[in-house]
């Protein structure tokens, strides 16, 4: 599949985003911007937009693109904002955050798994993204070294909201996250005045958190 091919079927998907969800303009050209076909391996790159999750390896997945505008747009990310992303994965979903927050921004991932980490690392420096930086680590954690964040965004689910994270969440900062082991629940969490707003969003499916303050490997 040749470029053209690429760019006209991500032109479709974009259009069923707008329509379908009511994605905001913002998400959409922000979305518009980065090459999904890049953060995909080579068997499913034709693949990369239609509207559904595709295996990058190790077991997990690049989510499917309406998950990632409905999250973008959850988050709503301003222009300088510090993102923290938990679950790097092939880099994707950061480099969408990464043209939202602008040049003048930056996202931090966290990723678990080291091969990720450096796919996603060799993805985005493919894809011209200077303002995004990948950590190996327990994303229960989050990375304090960075600390408080505007945004943090978590692309695993986890029993609970991990209190780390609630803990580097600026006053006045969104956080969207996935909760729950067999069914989950997205939720948008604010963090107003000390205290923490949880939102359902309905329910998803993502692939667990394992950490400290997420799930133990043997229990996925």
């Amino acid at each position: 599949m040749n470029d053209a091919d690429l760019e006209r079927k991500r032109d479709i998907l974009l259009n069923k985003l707008k329509n379908a969800y009511g994605v905001s303009d913002e998400v959409i050209s922000a979305m518009r911007k980065v090459p999904r076909h890049i953060f995909v391996p080579e068997n499913v790159r034709a693949r990369a937009y239609d509207d559904t999750p595709l295996p990058i390896g190790r077991g997990q997945t690049i989510s499917a693109p309406h998950m990632v505008a409905i999250m973008c747009d959850l988050l709503d990310v301003k222009k300088g904002d510090r993102i923290l992303e938990i679950g790097a994965g092939s880099g994707y979903h950061s480099a969408v955050l990464a043209e939202l927050t602008g040049r003048e921004g930056m996202v931090i991932a966290v990723e678990r798994v080291d091969e990720l980490a450096d796919l996603a690392r060799r993805n985005l420096r493919m894809a011209g993204y200077e303002n995004v930086k990948i950590v190996k680590g327990d994303g229960s954690l989050g990375y304090p070294e960075n600390a408080p964040y505007d945004r943090i965004n978590v692309t695993c689910s986890a029993p609970d909201v991990p209190p780390p994270l609630l803990d580097q969440l600026r006053e006045g900062g969104r956080m969207v996250i996935p909760i729950g082991r067999h069914f989950q629940e997205l939720y948008l969490v604010i963090k107003q005045r000390g205290k923490i707003k949880k939102i359902p969003e309905g329910g998803v499916m993502f692939v667990p958190l394992i950490g400290e303050y997420g799930f133990r490997e043997d229990e996925v």
